[in-house]
């Protein structure tokens, strides 16, 4: 049982880190696949996630998860606020019985530096050091860019209402990059503001950023 990570933030709020390593088969003894995924790595990506909500919570009622004109899941009654990510051979979940959630898990590509522009706005890119970088980055800068990826994208589940621009409506401040730590972020958003503060960890060619709030 290849539980890779997991945490127990409190009584009511779980997360954990799936690798992938099992047939299609295991999962579907769990979980049943609700809907139609013809390719079969998304299919096992899919199926981690629904695993793991029920290995977090085992009253999760997973057959009751219904998609939102924004394609976030959710359960209709709100029994649990829930967040789930795929990547490679990983699934990560985030569950709460009382506070909204998001959760992003990233494998570090060059791809972020290329698209860095369209996610950090200009003084993000230059706060955080990472304006003008050409290939090839380091290690280091590749995983920061990872975690402030993976930071706007749990910002953007945690809010799940769809049309926000990264530069413009979510904002980062200044944090010193470490193994886990904590990043302090502003979201713009129907003319309102919310300080939310979120939380990463970066294992071996992995990043994972989640927040929960009940903002």
């Amino acid at each position: 049982m290849p539980l890779f990570y997991q945490h127990n933030i409190n009584e009511q709020t779980k997360l954990g880190i799936w690798k992938i390593e099992e047939p299609e088969i295991f999962f579907l003894n769990a979980v049943p696949l609700k809907r139609e995924i013809t390719h079969p790595h998304k299919r096992l990506q899919h199926l981690a996630g629904r695993y793991l909500l029920k290995l977090l919570f085992p009253d999760f009622p997973y057959e009751e998860i219904v998609i939102a004109d924004t394609k976030k899941p959710y359960l209709p009654y709100e029994q649990y606020h829930f967040s789930i990510s795929h990547c490679g051979n990983y699934a990560a979940a985030i569950v709460s019985k009382e506070q909204r959630v998001g959760i992003d898990i990233e494998i570090p590509t060059e791809r972020l530096l290329r698209i860095s522009n369209k996610f950090l706005n200009e003084k993000e890119r230059e706060q955080f050091s990472v304006a003008g970088l050409q290939f090839p980055v380091t290690a280091y800068k590749l995983e920061l860019l990872t975690v402030l990826w993976g930071a706007k994208e749990a910002i953007f589940k945690w809010w799940g209402w769809g049309s926000v621009d990264f530069s413009e409506h979510i904002l980062l401040a200044p944090f010193k990059f470490e193994p886990a730590g904590y990043i302090n972020a502003t979201f713009i958003r129907q003319q309102e503001t919310f300080a939310l503060e979120l939380q990463y960890k970066r294992f071996d060619q992995l990043c994972l950023v989640w927040l929960f709030s009940a903002q």
